[in-house]
């Protein structure tokens, strides 16, 4: 365990050194590879494994990526205070991109474009509160955080926490931030969905919940993802839904989810036995806060169409396929 222990010790160095030679020393692969005595795959390898770990982060200025007109057109039509779009990577015509393909840029683009306004709303507000929710966005734009120093900064899950532990459980995130960040991590101590209506207000009523909940409602920015009504969406694959309230929330006109909250094409809470069991923030708690929806993928069309309907958000970070998506069928 000692030897396995060093030897992680020394490829976290390695990777640590690498990273600074490549982005900071300004040296090409080759020549960073003859510097550390190793090969050029290797390097490849380290520089990759540093961008998956968070250590390096990049950041785009969204004034030259090209879709300054489609922004101001979603802002316009639904109200926003701003809209950011990452650059399209579609090549053939509308409808006929795979979105499969798609959806590992679209998360990290979204991630990053979102970890830059948050890096903007920490250095302009000191004792800011974050609110953030769960899903593969947050995670990535987690992981864009690198070097940043927040100490007066607090970070607030907004909902229950995941049985499953991975990298985008709400848990995880808010740790991820308060630790790259310095500043302080704070957690709903429920889970995600309770059992029953009943249950959920037993844990609500609990002292610790109701102060993580004041915190929620104090957030200077909250940022949230969305999710799409599909069998291989997220809620899913964790199994935190079955197939059956899946294809209920479909009849009761559910379009997607936010947190756990399910809403149709409107915008609305649709009257579902989840709707009652989730425990969180509602809509009309993010309704009272700067909410940030964070949308990376085709597959998620609907379900932006209708949180943006509900006039919750106040900004929208989105990758540029879906933008032109969304502005064509607006």
């Amino acid at each position: 365990m000692l030897v396995n222990g060093a030897g992680m010790q020394e490829d976290d160095v390695l990777m640590t050194r690498a990273a600074w030679l490549y982005y900071v020393g300004g040296l090409n692969q080759e020549a960073t590879a003859k510097r550390l005595g190793t090969t050029r795959a290797r390097v490849n390898k380290l520089l990759s494994d540093a961008r998956d770990a968070g250590l390096v982060s990049i950041t785009i200025n969204p004034s030259n990526v090209g879709l300054l007109p489609v922004e101001e057109a979603i802002r316009t039509r639904y109200g926003l205070n701003f809209c950011i779009c990452t650059p399209a990577l579609r090549f053939d015509t509308p409808g006929k991109h795979d979105d499969a393909l798609l959806a590992p840029f679209a998360f990290r683009a979204v991630g990053a474009a979102a970890a830059s306004h948050l890096r903007r709303h920490l250095a302009e507000t000191p004792r800011a509160v974050i609110g953030t929710g769960w899903g593969r966005t947050l995670e990535q734009m987690t992981l864009q955080m690198a070097g940043v120093s927040a100490p007066g900064a607090r970070f607030i899950s907004l909902m229950g926490s995941l049985t499953a532990n991975s990298a985008y459980n709400p848990f995880e995130v808010v740790h991820s931030l308060a630790r790259t960040s310095g500043g302080e991590g704070f957690f709903l101590p429920v889970p995600f969905i309770a059992d029953t209506a009943e249950a959920r207000e037993v844990l609500v009523s609990q002292q610790s919940v109701q102060h993580a909940l004041s915190l929620a409602k104090a957030a200077t920015m909250a940022y949230i993802s969305l999710g799409e009504l599909r069998e291989d969406s997220l809620l899913r694959r964790q199994n935190m839904i079955t197939t059956q309230e899946l294809s209920e929330l479909r009849e009761c006109g559910a379009v997607g989810d936010t947190n756990g909250l399910f809403f149709n094409a409107a915008g609305a809470a649709v009257d579902h036995p989840l709707n009652h069991r989730t425990i969180g923030l509602g809509l009309e708690d993010l309704r009272k806060i700067p909410t940030v929806a964070l949308v990376a993928g085709g597959s998620k069309l609907d379900a932006v169409r209708g949180f943006l309907a509900s006039g919750i958000a106040r900004g929208l970070v989105i990758d540029g396929d879906t933008a032109l998506d969304l502005i064509s069928a607006a």
